[in-house]
């Protein structure tokens, strides 16, 4: 029979084929030690397997029967192995290698079994050429076939990450909250690519130190998600600090700031979570691990650690890419997160280093009063109130509300309340106190424009605008009037004593800083017993509802009986923010008290210097009446100065005054608006001694105008003493 080269491809194929196991076994044994990525996971290795067997018994079966090559179908499985591979993150290359090292295993044994079937050299070389064209054609075109499907497979994935890594920019870092910033990093991962998920930050980095600690590095455990909810732990709870062994994973990824990836066999790292014995997953249930640092503007900030348990697949480089590029966008949203918070805590604590840290004692009114700083979002503003003691037993009560949050609007509130008490110390009516604060507000808006101007980087508000609102009220117990004004501020709220609840009508005045539009000021009869409710609109105004709804809410409030101011506060607060506020609220209630004719005495005086005595002789009677009789001496000296200074230099009608409050009070009026000023007097003057002697008798001393004249005051307490002064 003649022999030909087809014949004898022929029998060379069948001949292999007869040992074609052992031939599989050493592509096998080929393929693991050349790709080891194909025998890495059990079920790659066993897609891999098959698609061997079923490859060379194809091919050998067409060989063997004359069949052309190219027109053997691949196994139907085929596309659909590559697709599987692609998945598993096995790369194109590591693919093509493995079909081109299978076709030289197969072909070298198919070319061996040639001379053993025949010893013509010339029949040799003619089918060894058909046998390499047949198998390098077979391989192209089923390798072909794979790589269009692996290709499609991977644009699949290749938009999967690019949807995961878009969700991401909108799902972390939502508010400027860490420990929810990081938990959306932990949900997102365990619902697209990871088991276990779970991040740790550095301690120094949550108090807002850049600079981490000496080792070893502590950290506190923030997030955490699973999608079994048995899953195997000795949990480090949420909040618990911790440190992780030296040289493991999680210390290098701190320390190196670089990631990296850590599978269950024997050539790696076999225990990627385990923080110490006993505190982790344990290393036979998590076989595929990534440990990414979280590192934003230079600065690692902690580590994420996504781990694989139930997931049969191992990651892969584009699964560590991903990571990377969700915890990059979980890592500047966290330190977004912690400067604000640090930034916040810091105006927080100096908003309240800024108010009063206690109320003044004083017997006009008894006050209650609460400041909550906005939500997250909002930040710290500029909300303030103040109680201030003024002269004849009076007091002023103030509310303000500077525009914008933060430090800058936390330190104009520290400015306006110091200015606010300076002007009130000089006892100015509320209309034209309000009118100084304006001109105070105009000059630091143009101080901050001309920072502005003259400092690119400064932290100061651009625009330079400086704007607030301010409600300044004072309050007499002997006449029980209060007069009030306001700038751009919300209304005040009277509860009567009978329980009926009013908004007072003030004109409303334009908010500080618009300059040269004029205040009024409103007199308003409180008797004793009244409340008197001043609040920032934070308290009446949020998203679910206006301020008519507001006032509504804050007159049921009101109404309701308490047992005490603080039980009303906590009322008031409770009914109108239900939430964390959508801005500052500022809350100052005052119940109003009188001082009666046992503790007000006062006389009219003739303008004629031998009223003087009778002056004195009142107000000894007067001082014995009330059991003072220690401040006799002290008070008749005072009484005697200021009454002979208005007499001499005043304008009738003159009147004097004594108010027993918590120190005795000695006033005197008249209808001069010349304002009296203590003098060094030389040694031969007869005068310029007389106010010398109050400032060292009594405790403090001043003027207050009124619309037509004056009045000069003194405090008297029981602890004075009679100085002692130098002979001439």
């Amino acid at each position: 029979m003649d022999v030909t080269a087809d014949s004898l491809v022929s029998r060379a194929a069948h001949e292999v084929g007869l040992s074609a196991d052992r031939l599989i076994a050493d592509v096998e044994r080929c393929l693991r030690r050349e790709v080891p990525v194909l025998s890495k996971d059990p079920e790659i290795a066993r897609m891999t397997s098959e698609n061997i067997a079923e490859h060379i018994a194809g091919a050998l079966g067409g060989l063997e029967h004359g069949i052309e090559l190219s027109r053997i179908d691949p196994p139907g499985a085929d596309v659909e192995r590559a697709r599987r591979l692609a998945r598993r993150g096995i790369s194109l290359s590591a693919m093509l290698r493995a079909h081109r090292l299978a076709q030289g295993i197969a072909l070298d044994r198919l070319l061996e079994e040639l001379p053993r079937l025949t010893s013509d050299a010339e029949l040799i070389s003619t089918a060894a050429r058909k046998l390499i064209a047949a198998t390098t054609g077979y391989v192209d075109r089923t390798s072909e076939q794979g790589v269009m499907a692996l290709q499609e497979e991977r644009d699949l994935r290749l938009r999967w990450r690019l949807a995961i890594v878009n969700e991401a920019g909108l799902r972390i870092g939502t508010t400027l909250d860490i420990s929810r910033t990081t938990q959306e990093l932990a949900d997102l991962a365990t619902e697209h690519f990871a088991d276990l998920a779970t991040v740790d930050l550095l301690d120094s980095a949550l108090h807002g130190h850049d600079t981490p600690e000496e080792k070893p590095l502590l950290l506190r455990r923030v997030a955490e998600r699973s999608v079994t909810e048995d899953w195997p732990e000795a949990i480090i709870t949420r909040q618990e600090l911790h440190t992780y062994p030296y040289g493991s994973p999680p210390d290098r990824a701190l320390t190196t700031g670089q990631p990296s990836r850590h599978d269950l066999d024997g050539a790696l790292d076999r225990s990627p979570v385990n923080p110490g014995p006993g505190r982790g997953v344990a290393a036979h249930q998590t076989h595929s691990t990534l440990v990414v640092p979280l590192r934003a503007r230079g600065t690692v900030l902690g580590v994420a650690q996504f781990s694989r348990h139930r997931n049969p697949s191992f990651y892969d480089d584009e699964d560590m890419l991903l990571a990377q590029e969700i915890a990059a966008r979980a890592a500047v949203a966290v330190d977004n997160a912690r400067r604000y918070t640090h930034a916040r805590a810091t105006a927080l604590s100096l908003q309240r280093s800024l108010l009063p840290p206690c109320m003044p004692r004083q017997s006009a009114v008894e006050v209650a009063c609460r400041y909550l700083p906005a939500g997250a979002e909002a930040g710290v503003g500029g909300d303030w109130y103040d109680v201030i003691p003024l002269s004849g037993a009076r007091v002023a009560l103030v509310v303000g509300d500077v525009v914008g949050h933060g430090i800058h609007a936390a330190a104009t509130m520290g400015r306006l309340r110091t200015a606010v008490r300076t002007l009130a110390d000089i006892d100015l009516p509320p209309d034209e106190l309000l009118t100084h604060l304006d001109d105070v507000v105009l000059r630091l808006s143009a101080e901050v424009s001309a920072d502005s101007d003259t400092e690119a980087d400064s932290d100061i508000e651009a625009d330079g605008d400086i704007g607030a609102t301010c409600l300044y009220a004072v309050y007499d117990p002997v006449s029980s009037c209060c007069t009030l004004a306001r700038a751009g501020h919300v209304l005040p709220t009277v509860v009567t004593r009978d329980g009926s609840v009013d908004i007072l009508g003030l004109p409303p005045g334009p908010p500080l800083g618009l300059g040269g539009l004029p205040f009024e000021a409103v007199e308003v009869d409180l008797p004793e017993g009244s409340l008197l409710a001043l609040y920032t609109d934070g308290l009446i105004e949020a998203r679910d509802h206006d301020i008519d709804a507001g006032l509504t809410l804050l007159r049921q409030a009101l109404a309701q009986p308490t047992a005490s101011l603080e039980a009303t506060c906590d009322t008031v607060l409770a009914s109108l923010l239900r939430a964390r506020p959508d801005d500052d609220v500022a809350l100052l209630l005052a119940r109003t008290h009188v001082l009666g004719s046992r503790q007000v005495a006062s006389w009219d005086l003739a303008a004629d210097p031998a009223a003087v005595a009778g002056a004195r002789s009142r107000a000894s009677q007067q001082l014995s009446t009330w059991g003072l009789e220690d401040l006799d001496f002290t008070a008749e000296l005072v009484v005697s100065e200021l009454v002979t200074n208005a007499i001499r230099y005043g304008r009738p009608p003159i009147q004097l005054r004594l108010i027993h409050d918590r120190a005795l009070l000695c006033e005197v009026s008249d209808a001069s608006s010349t304002t009296p000023h203590q003098r060094r007097a030389r040694t031969y003057d007869e005068g310029g001694r007389g106010l010398l002697l109050v400032a060292q008798l009594t405790e403090r001393w001043g003027t207050r105008h009124a619309r037509h004249g004056k009045t000069v005051w003194a405090e008297v307490n029981e602890s004075a003493d009679f100085p002692t002064f130098e002979a001439v």
